[in-house]
């Protein structure tokens, strides 16, 4: 293979890595009507975390570490109502 091939190969990554960080989550929250069924606990108890009936985010996460499984949450939600801004 020559040195085109693998010049571009690097810059495709530099592009993903880009896409990557332009599309951080800046923001997580949870509307109401949680059900408090932790399932958002259950997978990423960093971000959030169920003190009374109502599942909450935790202050001062920096959402990136965990954006993955604030993802997963938020689709896994049963009613929806975990949201998050992506920049």
């Amino acid at each position: 293979m020559n040195i085109a091939y693998y010049d571009s190969l690097l810059t495709i990554s530099i592009i993903n890595h880009l896409k990557l960080k332009i599309m951080a989550i800046k923001k997580v929250w949870i509307e109401e009507g949680c059900t408090a069924c932790e399932v958002c606990v259950d997978i990423c108890p960093d971000v959030f975390d169920l003190p009374d009936d109502t599942a909450i985010v935790k202050d001062g996460v920096n959402f990136n570490d965990y954006e993955d499984d604030i993802k997963e949450a938020a689709e896994s939600c049963p009613v929806e109502v975990i949201k998050f801004e992506e920049e």
